[in-house]
């Protein structure tokens, strides 16, 4: 993968934004129960530019063993129909995915799982939250702008 992309901050020192969800979702967290459901959304969404991820077993065992894994910051949002998006976030305020169901995009998810990432960050303490956002994502851009995220930084995306 070749291109830019551009790192986004969010300050949370200020009042944030309450989450809208849509009718007839509830949020969650991870447990194991829940990892292939959430592996399939993040699968589904990567060509979308949601970064690479790799098969199930190993996806898993990188999220799960990472220093700054927490299972109550990778959000998941669902209805009774499974889950709808998912907000994977580490310790050190940082947004590592956020991944809505192609078949429901466009409806607010992204946008609650962002504000509610916000908010979950803010009452850790924590002065700002980051992600990074390929530069072609226009839509994805949009979105974090439209929060309150400003650009940091432009970096060249590796190919690791």
């Amino acid at each position: 993968m070749s291109g830019y992309y551009q790192l986004l901050r969010r300050d949370l020192r200020g009042s944030l934004p309450a989450p809208q969800w849509p009718a007839h979702t509830q949020l969650d967290h991870y447990r194991e129960a829940l990892a292939p459901s959430i592996h399939a959304v993040l699968r589904m969404t990567q060509d979308q530019g949601g970064g690479r991820v790799p098969d199930l077993d190993t996806w898993q065992h990188q999220f799960v063993s990472d220093a700054e894994f927490d299972p109550t910051l990778c959000l998941v949002v669902s209805n009774d129909q499974g889950i709808l998006g998912v907000a994977q976030c580490w310790t050190s305020a940082f947004i590592k995915h956020l991944a809505v169901h192609p078949c429901n995009q466009g409806q607010g998810l992204g946008r609650a799982l962002l504000l509610h990432s916000f908010q979950v960050f803010k009452q850790r303490g924590e002065p700002y939250v980051d992600l990074k956002v390929l530069e072609s994502n226009l839509r994805a851009r949009q979105l974090y702008e439209s929060a309150g995220m400003v650009f940091v930084l432009r970096d060249r995306v590796s190919d690791d």
